[in-house]
Formats: structure tokens, C-alpha cells, sequence
């Protein structure tokens, strides 16, 4: 069993910035073993895929609307992942969480289906 905690949220105004983190407790599993991904959802609409990190740092991927102002990730040592924003834009605000995929940590899942464990998400709220 993993177990995701976010924080860092909180009420910023457009071009500011934040940091999140993911921690994990993982039941003797092995953190490094997991590909993450960092998610949003606004109000009203779907969970988003946001970034992802492979087990080893080595690849990251992000949604188009975040790239640039945007950087995922991880301390395999501290079993924690980050998700530093920067710029941000009142179309950011929603509710952020990191996951987890079992399987190879070797790729990136996109859709939510993907990943075996949440964490109960932080709000992130921009405004103008």
C-alpha cells in the first residue's frame, strides 16, 4: 500500500508562486519503484493530467498549457515528490494531486485509470 500526502496550496495572486510537495509512505514498498504524476481538477470539470516523472528522474512530461512554468520532480532518498509552479495564472486554480502507477516506472501514464494510488489533493487557488 502507498499513501500520498500533498501540500502546499494555498491562495496566491497571478504571477506568483508555489511549491508542492507529494509525500509517501509506502509500507516497506520502494518509493523509487513508481512513476508519478501530478493532477488537477477545477470545478465542474476533469481530472487533468498536469506533469510526470519516471522512477528515475530521467524522463518528465507535461501538459502543454504548463510547459515552461512548470517543473516536476522527485527525492527517491526523501520519498517525496514536488511540483514547483511558477507564473501562475487564474486558470490554474483547482484541487492538485500527485499519484502513483504500480508497474514500470519506466514510462508516463496520462489518464487517471493509470495510477493505483492518490493522495487527497491541496487547493491551489490563483487569483487576478
Amino acid at each position: 500500500q502507498v499513501q500520498l500526502v500533498e501540500s502546499g496550496g494555498g491562495l496566491v495572486q497571478s504571477g506568483d508562486s508555489l511549491r508542492l510537495s507529494c509525500a509517501a509512505s509506502t509500507s516497506g514498498r520502494t518509493f523509487s519503484n513508481y512513476a508519478l504524476g501530478w493532477f488537477r481538477q477545477a470545478p465542474g470539470k476533469e481530472r487533468e493530467f498536469v506533469a510526470g516523472i519516471t522512477w528515475n528522474s530521467g524522463n518528465t512530461n507535461y501538459v502543454n498549457s504548463v510547459k515552461g512554468r512548470f517543473t516536476v520532480s522527485r527525492d527517491n532518498a526523501k520519498n517525496t515528490a514536488y511540483l514547483q509552479m511558477n507564473s501562475l495564472k487564474p486558470e490554474d486554480t483547482a484541487v492538485y494531486y500527485c499519484a502513483a502507477a504500480s508497474g514500470s516506472g519506466w514510462y508516463i501514464r496520462v489518464r487517471p485509470n493509470e495510477y493505483n494510488y492518490w493522495g487527497q489533493g491541496t487547493q491551489v487557488t490563483v487569483s487576478s
